[in-house]
């Protein structure tokens, strides 16, 4: 999927937007995508700027989209809808090494369960093939207009 396809299935935008392309799709299993870090990014302005870092909470925000974007390729849902996919809740997160301008971060979601309209996914964040995050993601689809 590119960048356009993308946009049809998720509803962020810049720059909160933090999938550039999917590699990999299963529908109702898995999805690999990958974000391009670059200089460029506006939070890097401001979060260590004398050795620029990826905020850990946006690496998390963008496994928590590769699981929005598997559950509405999933469902064949797009972006223009009355319902969003809320987190919910995190399990097990952990950071292993920092993200840094010039990174790809490889990102993998994958379905392990949903009960009762919880989706439950197990993610991970790879840079080099190494692990730079973790964590089990929890969401939930709800009306916009409640």
């Amino acid at each position: 999927m590119d960048i356009n396809q993308i946009l049809q299935h998720l509803p962020h935008r810049y720059p909160f937007l933090l999938i550039d392309r999917v590699t990999e799709f299963n529908p109702g299993e898995s999805l690999t995508g990958i974000k391009n870090v670059t200089y460029n990014e506006p939070f890097f302005q401001g979060h260590f700027p004398q050795r620029p870092v990826m905020p850990g909470v946006l690496i998390l925000e963008a496994m928590a989209q590769a699981t929005g974007l598997l559950a509405f390729r999933t469902l064949e849902q797009s972006a223009e809808r009355d319902t969003l996919y809320f987190l919910v809740g995190m399990d097990k997160v952990r950071f292993k090494q920092p993200v840094e301008p010039g990174d790809q971060l490889v990102l993998n979601a994958r379905l392990m369960k949903t009960k009762r309209g919880i989706w439950v996914f197990d993610c991970n964040a790879r840079v080099d093939g190494k692990l730079v995050a973790s964590a089990e993601i929890m969401c939930t689809e709800r009306d916009i207009n409640s």
